[in-house]
């Protein structure tokens, strides 16, 4: 698998490397600023016991990744996208609702303020404080300013960062998160780009670490266009494992937690169909034979998110690198979407 050099590097490439250089110490100082309003939603959370989490894009998959870690702590949460939430409306009454929109200026979410009003506990999580979002309700806003590049690298990590504050709020240890945010994981990829150098779609998949596979799966599609999608363990293993082959390649993401058994045994399946796989590993158990395997030390969480997601993001970025010659530029989307 070949890459182009430093020199002929794609602009659009060049404009995530700086994101990406600076995204831990935004997410840092972004969790260090949020305190108060941090406060302010958790205190909404208790009263209500119930989060709707709307987002569309990378949002959305930030959203399914915290969904069960709100679980864990007695929230009733689940994650919606705003355009099915406009289309096919859950009741927001006696509810949490938090909009994530790191532009703040997406089609969606000025739509669904128009026609709901929002309610006394709707709050919003936003890159850019002027933004349309950031002028219409209490919002969490993470440090940096506007991402500009167009696949998601620190707007994930700086969403999930103002997430840890909201978690810390509601008594959840912040402090491993934190330690792994203070030293990122430096995971040597090449291996993982050569178990998929001849491969012509990926699926990746998770269990409590969905949402991270969902948004390493749009970072792939957006940067290499390719075939990329995801699809929680359970579904895969309903009828899509007939797709799986030498051609497909299999990410998988296994933290330190009680659904590890469970993708150990889609690793193990996944490479019976001669599919090569990709095991992101914060469990601490023994590599899957057959598989590539990136390990990191034994998480959950929100640590295990932010150990992986750098490491996961480096993979994307070389992947498409190799595949598109300006990875990077989008040829059919725009970074802010206006339009439904």
């Amino acid at each position: 698998m070949s890459m182009t050099s430093n020199d002929n590097r794609p602009s659009g490439l060049q404009a995530i490397d700086r994101e990406m250089a600076r995204q831990n110490a935004d997410a840092i100082a972004s969790f260090e600023s949020a305190g108060e309003r941090a406060k302010a939603i958790a205190t909404s959370l208790r009263e209500t016991g119930g989060l709707l989490l709307l987002g569309m894009g990378g949002s959305h998959a930030v959203n399914r990744a915290v969904e069960p870690l709100y679980r864990a702590l007695g929230i009733e949460a689940i994650a919606v996208t705003l355009s099915e939430q406009l289309g096919m409306p859950l009741a927001i009454e006696g509810r949490t609702v938090l909009i994530t929109s790191q532009s703040g200026e997406s089609a969606e979410v000025l739509r669904w303020f128009s026609e709901t009003g929002g309610s006394e506990y709707t709050y919003g999580l936003t890159l850019e404080e002027s933004s349309f979002l950031g002028r219409t309700a209490p919002c969490l806003v993470g440090a940096g300013g506007t991402e500009l590049a167009f696949a998601a690298t620190r707007s994930l990590t700086v969403s999930f960062a103002l997430h840890l504050a909201i978690l810390a709020a509601l008594g959840e240890d912040p402090a491993p998160a934190l330690a792994v945010l203070s030293a990122p994981a430096t995971n040597d990829i090449a291996a993982a780009l050569a178990a998929f150098e001849n491969i012509a779609a990926v699926v990746t998949s998770g269990r409590r670490l969905q949402g991270l596979a969902e948004a390493l799966a749009l970072g792939l599609t957006e940067l290499s266009r390719a075939p990329c999608f995801s699809l929680e363990g359970g579904q895969l293993r309903h009828g899509p494992m007939e797709m799986l082959g030498p051609k497909v390649g299999v990410v998988l993401f296994r933290g330190h937690d009680v659904t590890a058994d469970l993708v150990t045994a889609m690793a193990v399946s996944a490479v019976e169909t001669g599919a090569p796989v990709i095991v992101f590993d914060a469990s601490g158990q023994q590599p899957v034979e057959g598989t590539t395997t990136l390990r990191f030390a034994p998480a959950t969480g929100l640590a295990a998110i932010f150990s992986m997601l750098p490491v996961a993001q480096r993979f994307m970025i070389a992947f498409a690198e190799a595949r598109v010659d300006n990875a990077g530029t989008p040829v059919r989307s725009t970074k802010i979407t206006r339009s439904e």
